[in-house]
């Protein structure tokens, strides 16, 4: 039935348009064309025969088919979206996936021979994956199992497995060649090329009987089982039986050897004992005869001659290089390894040249509490710990160097000595051997100072044959008075705008005699004060004033409470070039003393009081 369409008029209610019922009629066929008489959609394929989709795909019954000849069928989705097909999926034609097929239920590809499965990309079926000439398992560390049909065995070429069998088709060789340096490897047993070796060292059995038609190589230890039989081993010179007929040859009385100890079932391939009747003699001047081996005149041993136990030998001349491993004793003389000591106890070890030879050590040589008799010359650089003597160097190669005499010694040093510093690092230097102290540089100065707040002090006198020049400090602002920082010096009263108090506290008088020279180098009208530390510390003394308007020259004394001076740069002094002194005379005891300026127009005034 083709579509039915509802006239709407030729505009909004005129009354042209199809009535109500006669448009839902029409919706309603619309509707059953679609959905089928029963509402059951998945029936419309069945109703309509000829269905369309749409270009050239159609659906006939539960068929989607194309009206284009050989056309193929595409199911494209959108982005990353999936064809999923819920049931059981049969392909009777070629299928062909450019992309992954997962399936939850049966695939079944084909039922005919000419049916074909192309898969472009990687193909997995539960824990199996093939990809391109690979077939592996998806599983870590998991197997991948062909099972034949029935007992038939699965069949590579020529190669059938079946169960723990491999076999090939008749007369066929099985080649197992591993590329490059791999190995053939079953079990603990390896094969590489043509060697046949135990991979976690322990022995390769073989059960049954071993032939060997051609030449057979045997390593350096061959252990036979205790009671072991062997035939047809070499049995020169007739020696089959126990003899005492000469040997021809080293080898003839190896031979011997081994056949006995074979035939014995003796483990070590060695006869124990040769006494008697078994003793033989090889050549004419070797011969052994139970536990001695004797040999008469000269002998050459050519290869490695080993012995276990103790070698006893009179006197032995080697010519050649001699290699000793272990130990060598030598009369009193112990050598081992690179040591060389005595056996004798409590023994010396003296190495003493002929004559006029000396003993030349031409490495490094390194001596641990050991003594040294007579003279050691030494050529080159000789380090003893920290030390380094050089030449006529003696230098530290890590921290000072200390020189140290016993007690009641002197450490002399002859001609001229050149330091750059001279230090007594565990004690003091009492005494100073020599008249003069002199510095040898061109205009070059003498420092002598003192560590911290030590002092330097000279005892009893000091002649100054030339001048003696005064280190100037300039106070500026309020500060402490120290010995260390300022006595014996020149002290500048020297506040920079002369308008700032500036306080000077003097330290604790003790009696050193340390004295403090001020003079006045900037006027302040807000007052110099120097002050003592604490009440306890007085100042006696007196201030000479000279009134610039001549009236009179003044003196102001201390009394006994003064323990403070103040010049306000007015009446009680602090013009520029004024001067005083204070001295440390005794325990809390300060003596002052100075000459002052009043400018004119100014009566001059005492500068002592006591605010402390």
């Amino acid at each position: 039935m083709a579509k039915q369409s509802i006239s709407i008029g030729s505009s909004a209610n005129d009354g042209t348009g199809d009535p109500l019922r006669t448009a839902f009629t029409k919706i309603n066929a619309n509707f059953t064309e679609l959905y089928g008489s029963d509402d059951d959609a998945t029936n419309f394929v069945l109703e309509d025969t000829s269905p369309q989709l749409g270009g050239n795909l159609d659906i006939n019954g539960f068929n989607i088919t194309s009206t284009r000849t050989n056309e193929n069928i595409r199911v494209i989705p959108a982005g990353t979206g999936t064809v999923e097909l819920e049931a059981n999926t049969n392909v009777t034609g070629n299928l062909t996936a450019t992309g992954d097929i997962v399936a939850n239920g049966n695939i079944n590809l084909g039922n005919s021979a000419g049916d074909q499965t192309k898969v472009v990309g990687v193909f997995e079926a539960d824990q199996l994956q093939i990809d391109g000439t690979t077939l592996t398992s998806t599983v870590t560390n998991g197997s991948v199992t062909i099972t034949g049909n029935g007992s038939g065995g699965v069949n590579v070429d020529n190669l059938t497995f079946n169960d723990n069998t491999i076999s090939s088709a008749s007369n066929a060789d099985i080649n197992l060649n591993p590329g490059g340096t791999g190995n053939i490897i079953a079990g603990a047993v390896t094969i590489n090329g043509t060697t046949l070796s135990a991979s976690d060292s322990s022995k390769i059995t073989v059960a049954e009987a071993l032939d060997v038609t051609g030449a057979a190589t045997l390593g350096t230890s061959v252990t036979l089982a205790t009671g072991a039989t062997v035939t047809g081993i070499l049995d020169e010179d007739a020696m089959g039986t126990n003899s005492a007929t000469q040997l021809a040859t080293q080898q003839s009385i190896k031979a011997y050897a081994d056949l006995k100890a074979v035939q014995s079932g003796s483990t070590n391939n060695t006869v124990t004992t040769v006494t008697g009747a078994n003793a033989f003699q090889g050549e004419a001047n070797l011969t052994f005869n139970g536990s001695t081996l004797a040999v008469t005149g000269a002998a050459t041993v050519s290869t490695t001659l080993g012995v276990t136990g103790t070698l006893t030998t009179a006197d032995i001349t080697t010519i050649g290089h001699q290699t000793i491993t272990g130990t060598l004793d030598v009369d009193g003389i112990h050598l081992e390894d690179n040591n060389m000591t005595t056996n004798a106890s409590n023994a010396s070890l003296v190495l003493d040249a002929n004559g006029t030879g000396v003993v030349n050590v031409t490495s490094a040589m390194t001596t641990i509490g050991q003594t040294v008799t007579g003279t050691v010359s030494v050529t080159g650089q000789h380090n003893v710990d920290n030390l380094r003597l050089d030449g006529n160097v003696l230098s530290a190669t890590s921290g000072g160097i200390t020189l140290t005499p016993a007690a009641g010694s002197t450490v002399a040093l002859g001609g001229v000595a050149t330091a750059t510093e001279l230090h007594a690092t565990t004690g003091e230097f009492v005494t100073l051997r020599c008249d003069a102290l002199q510095n040898d540089t061109s205009n070059g100065n003498i420092t002598i100072s003192a560590q911290g707040t030590g002092i330097v002090a000279i005892s009893p006198q000091v002649t100054l044959t030339g001048s003696l020049k005064q280190a100037i400090h300039t106070f500026v602002a309020t500060d402490a008075i120290t010995e260390t920082e300022h006595a014996g010096r020149t002290l500048l009263l020297g506040e920079v705008g002369g308008n700032a108090l500036v306080t000077l506290t003097l330290p604790d008088a003790t009696g050193s005699g340390a004295t403090y020279k001020f003079i006045v180098t900037v006027a302040n009208t807000s007052n110099y004060v120097i002050v003592a530390p604490d009440s306890s510390n007085t100042i006696g003394g007196i201030m000479l004033y000279l009134d610039e308007d001549g009236t009179a020259i003044t003196g102001y004394p201390t009394v006994a409470a003064s323990d403070t001076i103040t010049l306000n740069g007015g009446t009680t002094g602090g013009i520029v070039g004024d001067y005083l002194e204070l001295v440390d005379i005794a325990t809390d005891k300060w003596h002052v003393r100075g000459t002052m300026r009043v400018g004119a127009g100014t009566n001059p005034a005492t500068p002592f009081s006591a605010t402390v």
